[in-house]
């Protein structure tokens, strides 16, 4: 049965897997604004509460992407993730991940908050997972990529004018550098190796880089393991304690 949960002065919070009858229609309508407003819903497996979250498209950063461009932004996905490492109600977090990647350091913030939570966290690349989203998949504890789905390691580039001195491509590899440890820090695969495939140059006509479909992305030990939605749940609901 799923536990009932009080709070400071004794009085009954909802958990997210009921819908009280007195509060039918509040209780409903949460799941729906969490959905609209950061892509993210509560569920339940088994006895426990997970909260689904899901970053797309491009990961906005410090400035505003066009309205016709799907995005994740830092500044709804960081004080969520704060809200479900601290809230008692919630076991585990399920990140669904389909993006082409965007702003490096909202990215690599948002990558650095999953993998200091203490909370089980279970990450899937369905679709792709493509450049500052592979920081984002092995951030998890525990990481999945879809059959169909792909990732891409490229070097980190930038739009509009840029000064050609030295000083410029310094700081492009020190932001480099950044992403490759953390990812050797968070999989299988060396730092580096990951350059290896960060710098491929035989691979892509128009870049510099590496394509990896989901059985190269496991082989390369970037990925746990090859799965669907089920099996990342249910290594989730594995990860959490009993009690």
């Amino acid at each position: 049965m799923p536990y009932k949960i009080t709070d400071e002065r004794g009085d009954y919070v909802p958990n997210p897997c009921e819908v009280p009858k007195e509060r039918g229609e509040e209780a409903a309508e949460k799941p729906d604004d969490m959905l609209s407003e950061s892509g993210s819903v509560i569920t339940c497996h088994k006895d426990k509460i997970i909260h689904c979250l899901t970053i797309i498209g491009q990961v906005e950063g410090h400035y505003l992407l066009p309205r016709d461009s799907k995005t994740t932004k830092y500044e709804h996905i960081i004080p969520l993730l704060v809200s479900v490492e601290e809230d008692p109600r919630i076991d585990g977090l399920l990140i669904l991940l389909n993006t082409v990647g965007g702003d490096v350091e909202a990215g690599l913030a948002i990558a650095e908050v999953i993998a200091g939570m203490k909370k089980p966290t279970v990450s899937i690349v369905l679709g792709g997972g493509h450049s500052i989203g592979i920081p984002l998949a092995v951030s998890a504890k525990k990481s999945f990529i879809a059959k169909s789905a792909s990732m891409t390691a490229h070097p980190v580039r930038t739009t509009g004018l840029t000064l050609g001195v030295p000083q410029t491509f310094e700081y492009f590899q020190r932001m480099q550098d950044r992403i490759n440890t953390f990812v050797a820090e968070h999989s299988a695969v060396s730092r580096e190796r990951y350059a290896q495939l960060v710098l491929n140059t035989g691979e892509l006509v128009m870049d510099v880089g590496t394509i990896l479909d989901s059985a190269r992305a496991v082989e390369e030990g970037l990925i746990d393991a090859v799965g669907t939605v089920s099996d990342a749940i249910e290594a989730l609901y594995q990860m959490i304690p009993r009690v």
